[in-house]
């Protein structure tokens, strides 16, 4: 008999933390993961997460569980399998803890992941863009707080996770080679360099805004580091004013990450290379960002013009046989 709890805290504690040494969003992303799967084997088998065995979560509890993210709390097909891939790394760990339960590891691995609809990725034009960045009210503190995070987000394409965690230090603005430094992905350090304007309106904010190097680049009114949802309620609400100036944003949800999307097809726009992007998004590889060649119609455009027309006149296609034609037929 496994108990389920001395293995999942050494999976957070031990491997997780110290071994993977992984991100605190990953951390948080596996932990959310497994509080909703504990709590759904609670009113499953009527037993206290803290007495669940190992073998209370065989593949039909997991696979009844990632239906329920689906249909009970309206998860899309990306999140399941997200809860299913932090479910993955622990079994993984299991492997090598309770090499025993084998064939239950196995079979909660070999659950699938599910396939689901590519949708084109959401950007913003040049105009919604200049009507967001113009909603903001520049008469008070939060409107110009507002107005120099909607200008780093969409020049710099920072996650939220990014922005959220920015402090005065990370941010130069004095001197040649103005840039902004983040913590990324993967533990990733990078460094993005400012426009001339950006630069600007982060001098003025800076001198508006004094404080100690550690102190957050974009404080709430109480001085401590803006949530993650928080951003994203303030970039919701100034695209709503927005859509007053620019119908189109109406049809929009604008989000932090759209305009990390927004940035990329910008710079595909102007010519860049995907090697390129993928460095300047912080991006672990350059297929990544192939995502925003299928979104950028100019340059697909383009790429037809350079093509020859076909001189052949059309005729219809007859099959040379009747089985190819049985099949041609279906």
């Amino acid at each position: 008999m496994t108990a389920l709890a001395p293995l999942l805290q050494a999976f957070f504690l031990e491997r997780l933390s110290k071994q993977r040494q992984a991100s605190p969003n990953t951390i948080a992303s596996y932990r959310d993961t497994f509080r909703l799967l504990l709590r759904f084997a609670e009113k499953q088998l009527g037993k206290k997460p803290s007495d669940l065995l190992l073998t209370d979560i065989e593949a039909p509890m997991l696979t009844a569980f990632l239906d329920s993210l689906e249909t009970e709390r309206k998860n899309s097909s990306r999140s399941r399998n997200a809860r299913l891939s932090a479910i993955r790394a622990f079994f993984q760990y299991v492997a090598t803890e309770a090499p025993e339960h084998s064939a239950l590891i196995q079979r909660t691995l070999a659950i699938p992941q599910k396939r689901f609809d590519r949708k084109t990725v959401e950007f913003l034009t040049q105009q919604e863009t200049d009507a967001l960045l113009a909603a903001p009210d520049m008469s008070s503190w939060i409107g110009r707080r507002d107005h120099a995070l909607l200008l780093l987000a969409e020049q710099t394409g920072l996650r939220v996770s990014e922005i959220s965690r920015l402090t005065r230090a990370d941010v130069q603005v004095e001197g040649p080679g103005a840039n902004v430094r983040c913590m990324g992905k993967g533990r990733k350090e990078r460094a993005t360099p400012l426009r001339k304007e950006t630069v600007a309106v982060l001098r003025t904010w800076l001198s508006q805004q004094p404080g100690q190097p550690t102190d957050p680049l974009f404080p709430t009114q109480r001085g401590g580091f803006m949530s993650r949802d928080a951003i994203e309620k303030r970039v919701h609400k100034h695209a709503s004013k927005a859509a007053s100036s620019c119908i189109s944003l109406a049809k929009k949800r604008v989000s932090p990450h759209v305009l990390r999307h927004t940035r990329a097809v910008r710079m595909l726009e102007a010519g860049n290379d995907s090697a390129v992007i993928a460095l300047w998004l912080g991006h672990e590889s350059v297929e990544t960002t192939h995502v925003y060649l299928a979104a950028d119609l100019a340059a697909k455009e383009r790429a037809l013009a350079k093509t020859a027309p076909s001189l052949a006149a059309a005729s219809r296609y007859r099959p040379p046989d009747r089985l190819l034609a049985f099949l041609s037929g279906l």
